[in-house]
């Protein structure tokens, strides 16, 4: 996959929401009003003014309010970009989020754009019900069914992975909820002692406790598999610029983004995925995983993320250390934005200079991006 490491990709701002539990207190919100508030705050933070954004890209899968087909362009205006800037918003399912930040760093690198808008949302709550093959009539006696649109096309494939993977690597039902609850000490630390806060924006409410974690449990045929990511609303936003743009507009970087990779893996252990991005991101950017300094992988399931560990060889001391997507919630859209910007921060925090981000992705694929504290 095509990568110009010669052209400097530098992220000058990363912003999150919170994330809200499905049905919670960000339910109201549709998936644009909450990519609005994290790219406010990433304009806000970087110092970027939105007359020299030169692009806007946004991650969404679901689509689940009337406007969210048009999300990066809606964000885009209700920020001040100017009207001839042109939005695209991304779909590749929950690996979007690092999508958009791709896109931008291609557009960078080709010499399309200097200053991209990027970033990733969700409205999980807002998912609307469905009912299948009636518009054109119905037999008398057929049972019509209806299925939550945010979970109908889901449910069965993390079933079948969740099993496929767990066989594979051998992990118990004993080991699982052991890393389930060992997640959410980390969310904790981090709203009880600051370092959240560099890359939290303030909207409504932000829960001053972290409530133990729900074992969610797929039964297959004699199988039982705990620890499911959240359900959730939310939204993060970065702002990526050339090395030119630095310069021109006296900005401050955070961090460079070194290479990525996207692949394909087996559609059965799909959650495997991570493990051929990171393998090939970090081969391209001539670094291996000892020299990175943290490593975060989306948290689709507990088996999921402890397979990933295990092939990769992964330091647990590096590994998620603000807690994962099995405690802070997942918001299809917006994962892939939100860990790029917790690495970002951390990274700085901790006084690091590599990191590697990855995540899964329906259908059997892998998304992973290395990035370098500047």
């Amino acid at each position: 996959m095509f990568f110009c490491p010669t052209a400097g990709v530098f992220i000058v701002a990363a912003k999150r929401t919170p994330f809200g539990t499905y049905g919670g207190v960000l339910k109201d919100h549709s998936a644009t009003d909450l990519a609005e508030h994290a790219a406010k705050a990433a304009l806000a933070a970087g110092a970027v003014a939105p007359e020299i954004v030169n692009s806007v890209i946004m991650g969404n899968v679901l689509q689940t309010s009337a406007d969210a087909p048009y999300i990066a362009r809606h964000v885009g205006l209700r920020c001040g970009v100017p009207i001839p800037v042109p939005a695209l918003t991304v779909n590749r399912l929950c690996g979007s989020g690092f999508q958009s930040i791709i896109n931008g760093a291609q557009e960078i690198c080709l010499r399309e754009s200097d200053v991209v808008l990027c970033g990733g949302s969700e409205s999980m709550s807002q998912a609307p019900y469905a009912v299948r093959n009636i518009r054109f009539g119905t037999k008398f006696g057929f049972d019509l069914k209806v299925s939550l649109f945010s979970c109908e096309h889901y449910r069965p494939p993390y079933m079948q992975t969740c099993l496929f993977v767990r066989l594979q690597t051998s992990h118990s039902t004993t080991v699982l909820p052991l890393w389930v609850f060992g997640s959410f000490p980390e969310v904790h630390y981090l709203f009880h002692t600051g370092p959240i806060w560099s890359v939290l924006l303030l909207f409504h409410r932000v829960p001053s406790t972290v409530k133990h974690p729900r074992l969610t449990q797929f039964f297959l045929p004699s199988q039982s598999l705990p620890g499911l990511q959240g359900v959730s609303d939310g939204a993060a936003a970065l702002v990526i610029t050339s090395e030119e743009a630095l310069k021109e507009h006296k900005l401050t970087p955070l961090a460079r983004v070194v290479a990525y990779h996207v692949s394909g893996c087996d559609p059965s252990i799909m959650g495997i995925g991570p493990v051929p991005a990171v393998t090939e991101a970090l081969k391209k950017a001539g670094l291996s995983l000892s020299d990175m300094d943290l490593v975060e992988v989306n948290e689709a399931f507990a088996p999921q993320y402890l397979a990933v560990a295990k092939a990769l060889g992964l330091d647990p001391e590096k590994s998620n250390v603000n807690g994962g997507a099995i405690a802070i919630g997942h918001p299809l859209g917006a994962s892939g934005a939100r860990i790029t910007a917790h690495l970002v921060h951390e990274l700085r925090r901790r006084g690091g200079k590599y990191a590697v981000g990855s995540a899964c992705i329906g259908g059997g694929q892998g998304i992973a991006i290395v990035l370098e504290k500047c």
